[in-house]
């Protein structure tokens, strides 16, 4: 492969793509941060949540009537067992004493 080639897939690698960790960046306004990232040059430090979380909310809000956050939601959704990108939700784990 010529110097070019890995230089470009170098490069590609290190600023298109996102890093798993993440730093949570919470806002109701998900498409205002992210044109901000795009500004800023901080994509790899945007946070995103997952549709489900979006949808968990609009639930919750019509249930409760009231507003939430999408960190609240999203914090609740993983203490109830919820992992992103997987379909369904995982029981606690009990611990016996």
């Amino acid at each position: 492969m010529s110097i070019n080639r890995t230089l470009i897939r170098t490069i590609n690698k290190k600023f298109l793509t996102m890093k798993r960790k993440s730093v949570k960046l919470y806002t109701d306004n998900v498409i205002e941060a992210f044109y901000e990232a795009i500004r800023n040059n901080s994509l790899d430090r945007l946070h995103i949540p997952h549709s489900d979380v979006f949808y968990v909310r609009k639930a919750v809000e019509a249930h409760y009537g009231r507003p939430f956050t999408l960190e609240h939601v999203e914090r609740a959704m993983k203490l109830e067992g919820w992992i992103e990108g997987e379909r369904d939700i995982r029981p606690h784990s009990k611990k016996s004493n």
